[in-house]
């Protein structure tokens, strides 16, 4: 495969017909993908010992500049890093964070798992689904905001919990939820409970492949929800046991396991 992965060629024959909603989308061969990108995914391939470990971080540049997994960008990771197609195509759509098909400027997740759900996650989706218009997994007509219901977004201690372009807004309500996307809707700037004013999707798509954003240090590295534990621990004198000392084997039994 040569250089021209990056460019909007006609589809490739593949061994299977991916069709699905949840496969990619091989009948939109628009990109914005350039030498510029190329150059940047051979950067993060050379980052790595086995240059294949950078798969991922290189689907995430894809999805910067195309708003989603591209079949040019399938196709510049796997010329790339020199491996068939269908093992780039069975990452990118195994793992939930990368789009098949273009989402908003904006990606709002709600979480809705077990504990989020209890603390209102459930009034939360149908509040944002009703002033956006749209369900799960859909885009607004004006390309302004995709949505997603998130199994679990890793953050319990501050349930219920909304994401904002893979940014947490934490404690949030219906109200909250509402406000927050008529203020970016706006053009405002929508700051993040525990980081930056919110830079876009793509920004942060961009910083997730590995590209520093200079962000890393707005706002706090632990919330006090997540510190609580640790400081009653402390105030109590509460340690961990320590760790079972383990009787180093004789050279005998060493040679004898190894047999």
């Amino acid at each position: 495969m040569s250089e021209r992965a990056y460019e909007a060629t006609p589809k490739e024959v593949l061994p299977h017909d991916f069709d699905e909603k949840g496969s990619i989308d091989w009948t939109d061969e628009s990109t914005a993908i350039n030498q510029k990108t190329m150059d940047e995914l051979r950067e993060l391939a050379g980052r790595y010992p086995r240059p294949r470990s950078a798969l991922m971080p290189m689907l995430h540049l894809v999805q910067s500049v195309d708003e989603r997994i591209s079949p040019a960008g399938v196709r510049a990771c796997a010329d790339i890093l020199g491996i068939p197609v269908a093992e780039v195509v069975g990452v990118a759509t195994f793992y939930t964070q990368f789009r098949r098909h273009r989402g908003g400027q904006h990606h709002v997740g709600v979480c809705r798992t077990a504990l989020c759900a209890v603390m209102g996650g459930d009034e939360i989706m149908a509040a944002v689904e009703q002033h956006l218009g749209i369900g799960d997994d859909e885009v607004t007509p004006d390309g302004k905001f995709s949505l997603e219901s998130v199994e679990c977004n890793a953050a319990c201690d501050y349930a219920p919990v909304m994401m904002i372009d893979w940014e947490f807004m934490d404690n949030m309500t219906p109200g909250k939820a509402i406000a927050a996307l008529d203020d970016l809707a706006a053009g405002k700037p929508v700051k993040s409970t525990r980081g930056p004013v919110l830079p876009g999707w793509a920004a942060n798509e961009r910083m997730l492949a590995g590209f520093d954003d200079g962000l890393a240090d707005d706002g706090p590295a632990a919330g006090e929800p997540s510190l609580a534990g640790l400081k009653i621990a402390r105030a109590r004198g509460w340690k961990a046991p320590a760790a079972p000392k383990h009787k180093a084997a004789a050279p005998s039994e060493a040679k004898g396991a190894g047999a």
